[in-house]
């Protein structure tokens, strides 16, 4: 990181840049008043950067609802998020989509590849709607990390679902965002590609520093993380730091009970 000998970050500045993902406050009701569903109550999060944090809980637990808000795709109904030094909730969706398209990165279960187009058509899709130009050695680079180099002229239909899910990684990936979001990215694999996916994942904070937040109701794919975030009832109840599978699992078995 550079140094800036004129002036010296101040402490906010500081604490600031240290969070690739900060909610404050952030509630989310869905329905109007006397039918209202709280998806997400008074939520405080903190993600460091170069970190894997992976976000679970029983189903209706608010866990979808907080990924969307953390990345922007939807506005809580109070409080405030920030990606970096970024605040969301004071852009409009213009300022919004550009952010999405610059900074962040998505992977999502059903990998969301548009079928007519190649391999290399879908990767560089997010840098054509920001109509930017594509580096070709970092296209080359980014294929070959996620495994797929030799197959850009193929179409998603001609690929196996774990093929499928590197693309949508590459496609995460070309843009070089701070964050990567995923929702369930491995929901619709078998256990050995789940697992080539979530190591590729790893490998995003392992080698490039990147920040990965992953929804996920596994708590295999969960052990990949730096630590876990559990959720009830729209609240973020617990967290665990070095989670293994088998302590994850004790834990979402207490929240059923509960």
């Amino acid at each position: 990181m550079k140094t800036h000998r004129s002036k010296q970050p101040s402490n906010a500045d500081g604490f600031r840049l240290a969070h690739a993902v900060r909610l404050e406050g952030i509630s989310k009701i869905y329905g109007n008043a006397g039918q209202e569903v709280r998806a997400l109550d008074n939520v405080s999060v903190r993600i460091p950067r170069s970190t894997f944090t992976a976000i679970m809980g029983p189903s209706g637990s608010g866990k979808s609802t907080l990924l969307r808000c953390a990345a922007g795709l939807d506005t809580p109904t109070s409080g405030s998020s920030w990606i970096g030094d970024a605040q969301l909730d004071t852009m409009d969706e213009t300022q919004l989509t550009h952010l999405r398209r610059r900074r962040v990165g998505f992977v999502f279960q059903s990998f969301n590849l548009i079928p007519a187009l190649t391999v290399r058509e879908n990767v560089i899709l997010p840098l054509r709607l920001a109509r930017e130009r594509h580096d070709r050695g970092w296209l080359a680079e980014v294929l070959h990390r996620v495994g797929i180099d030799g197959r850009e002229n193929h179409r998603p239909a001609q690929l196996s679902g774990g093929q499928q899910q590197r693309v949508a990684i590459a496609r995460a990936l070309i843009t070089r965002p701070d964050v990567v979001f995923g929702d369930e990215p491995t929901g619709s694999l078998d256990t050995v590609t789940a697992r080539e996916v979530l190591g590729l994942l790893r490998s995003c904070v392992d080698d490039t520093g990147q920040t990965v937040v992953m929804v996920t109701h596994d708590p295999n794919a969960a052990s990949f993380a730096d630590t876990v975030l559990f959720l009830a009832d729209g609240c973020v109840v617990d967290r665990m730091d070095a989670p293994t599978a088998d302590r994850v699992t004790e834990r979402m078995s207490h929240l059923a009970r509960t």
